[in-house]
Order: C-alpha cells, then sequence, then structure tokens
C-alpha cells in the first residue's frame, strides 16, 4: 500500500483522545456542548488566548465553520475579501454564495491578504447601492500555500481593517502548523487580539473531528448559537467534540502535534534543497511545494501518493506534500531516499 503524503487527515486521531472518549463513554452529560467536557474546554482555549470573553463554539468540520462564521457576520448586501488561494473560494463548492454572499478574490502567489492589497476592492465597490458592500476580511493561517502571517503582517491588517470598517476573521484549519512552524513570531494569545473571529483546527491535528469557532468581537457573539443551531452544527451529542478539545489543549498537545507534522515536512524540505529543488512557496509548515521533473513525480508515485498541483511547462510540475501528526520517520527516510538516488 502507498503511503499517503496528501492530507494531514488520513489517519483517525491521538491515542489520547480515544482513551478519552472511551473513559468517559457511559456518564451522562447534558447535551448541546452544555457537557462538563465542553465546558472545560472552552474555558481552558479562553485561558490560552488570555481573554475570558471570547465565545467558544465547537462544530464539526472546516467549511461547516466558516459557512457558519461568514453568513452570521454579514448582511444580505455584504461581501467576504479573501486571497485567490482561499479555502472558501475554491474547496467549498460555492457554500458561501449559496448563502448569498459574494466572494472577492484577490490574486496573491503567496496566499496571503496585505492592506495594499484590499485598498483596490474597496476603492473599486464605492458604488453604492448599486454594488455589494465589502465587510469581511478572510485569512488563513497556515495558508493554502503553507505559507504564515507574521505579527508584524496581521497588526498592519487589523489596524486597516479597524479603520476601514471592515472585520478579520481568520481561518485556522491548520492554525496549529502556523503557530509552531519555526519562522513565526505569532501566537495564539495575538491572534485572539487582532482578529474578531478565528477557529482552532482539530480535524487536520490530531482530531477525528472538530473545530474550536472562538468570537473575540462582542458585537459578533449575539445570538450566534442561533446560527450554530439552523445550519445543523448543534450537535446533540457535543461531549464528542469537546472531549476531544478538551484533549488537545490540555497540556498544549494541540501545539506538539502540529510541531511534529511541522518537522517532518521540513526534512523533506531540506532533503530537497540540498539537491537544488525549486518550490512554489518557501513554507516552514507541514505542507511544502517542491518543482520537480515528471519523470522524478512518476518515480515517486510508484511508492507515495500526493497531489501533482500544478503544471510549470511541459516537463516540470509542482507537487503538495503534507505530514500529519502521525507521519512516522520511515516514510520520510524512503521518500528522501528515492531523491537521493535520483537527482
Amino acid at each position: 500500500m502507498k503511503f499517503s503524503f496528501k492530507n494531514d487527515y488520513s489517519e483517525g486521531c491521538h491515542p489520547n483522545i480515544l482513551q478519552a472518549l472511551l473513559t468517559y463513554n457511559e456518564d451522562q452529560q447534558p447535551g448541546y456542548g452544555e457537557d462538563q467536557y465542553s465546558v472545560r474546554a472552552k474555558k481552558l482555549i479562553q485561558q490560552k488566548i488570555n481573554n475570558p470573553h471570547s465565545d467558544v463554539y465547537f462544530v464539526s468540520g472546516g467549511t461547516q465553520a466558516n459557512l457558519i462564521v461568514i453568513s452570521s457576520i454579514l448582511k444580505p448586501y455584504q461581501c467576504v475579501v479573501s486571497a485567490s488561494t482561499g479555502h472558501i473560494l475554491n474547496n467549498e463548492t460555492g457554500a458561501i454564495e449559496a448563502t448569498g454572499h459574494k466572494i472577492l478574490g484577490i490574486e496573491k502567489e503567496d496566499g496571503k491578504l496585505t492592506p495594499e492589497d484590499i485598498i483596490p476592492v474597496l476603492e473599486s465597490h464605492k458604488n453604492v447601492p448599486h454594488q455589494v458592500m465589502p465587510k469581511l476580511v478572510y485569512l488563513s493561517n497556515s495558508t493554502e500555500l503553507g505559507t504564515v502571517y507574521t505579527l508584524d503582517e496581521l497588526e498592519k491588517l487589523s489596524t486597516f481593517c479597524k479603520e476601514n470598517n471592515l472585520y478579520i476573521f481568520m481561518d485556522g484549519a491548520r492554525m496549529g502548523h502556523g503557530l509552531t512552524a519555526e519562522t513565526t513570531d505569532l501566537t495564539l494569545e495575538k491572534v485572539a487580539q487582532l482578529t474578531d473571529v478565528f477557529y482552532l483546527g482539530g480535524t487536520k491535528n490530531g482530531a477525528l473531528i472538530g473545530e474550536a469557532i472562538v468570537i473575540n468581537n462582542k458585537e459578533l457573539q449575539q445570538d450566534f448559537a442561533f446560527n450554530i443551531k439552523q445550519k445543523g452544527a448543534l450537535l446533540a451529542k457535543g461531549r464528542l467534540l469537546g472531549i476531544q478539545f478538551l484533549e488537545l489543549m490540555k497540556d498544549d498537545l494541540y501545539f506538539e502535534l502540529a510541531r511534529h507534522a511541522n518537522r517532518q515536512a521540513m526534512k523533506i524540505k531540506n532533503a530537497l534543497k540540498e539537491r537544488g529543488v525549486q518550490f512554489l512557496s518557501d513554507t516552514y509548515t507541514n505542507q511544502i511545494f517542491p518543482v520537480l521533473s515528471n519523470s522524478l513525480i512518476d518515480k515517486l508515485s510508484e511508492k507515495f501518493e500526493f497531489y501533482v498541483w500544478k503544471k510549470m511547462d511541459d516537463d516540470f510540475s509542482a507537487i503538495r506534500l503534507i505530514t500529519s501528526w502521525n507521519t512516522a520517520d520511515q516514510p520520510v527516510e524512503e521518500f528522501i531516499e528515492i531523491i537521493n538516488n535520483e537527482l
């Protein structure tokens, strides 16, 4: 069987989570997120971000989180601004548009937005009331290209958005990987301070399922639970999500798992760089995008699964490799061995 570098959710979940689910399986608890495990997990997240006034909600997946958050924030005539690589723009089957909200995409090779990128969008949408109103800026950290925001970059975006009456929503499907990248100076506490809403992704970082939506802006907290319920995301057995995040947040397991995934990806990246390989983007998270000859890609495909991300020319393509919380040394070493033998 081929080893998969296609994604970071091919495996089930960290053993601590399975053990906790088994340990607490027969406990009787209130439903809909009122169980003691969900309550404790929410308080633990509030402690991690140093904000007891942030609201925390657990939902089952990233697309669900994006859909609920964006549709709850925007009025019918308002829209969201996103990098062209944004998950909401390319990989969610028009989920946001299906709620009646337009996405304005901005072409960005590195997947990151800056105030300078957003200014032209605001300038070109002043024909009130004949055009949609930009109101929400959607960011991903780490991005869909594996890049990360620095503290300075997020501070500038936060200041700009406040000055222009815009909200910031950060997709954190791979937040753990973004905040543990060796080059980052951004922290979870700073993310909470500089965004109106973000979420912590569990699905791609050791949970069975689950994302934790964190609402920092008090204006957006009111009645948010109604949106969760209306969109079918309020689980009767909310404990299933609460237990998982309680385990992930305890002893910083969430960040330990992300660091492991990042380290495994960097082993491959460094080996490729030593052989003179170029990359589609310079990343320090668990996603890397090396540009390889099509013949080498065919050779690697005999033992490994991965996505061919972008055709560069007739002879070369960029592939995407993703490591996970559970990626062992052996497949990484075998991949590197083939590289060393072929290059």
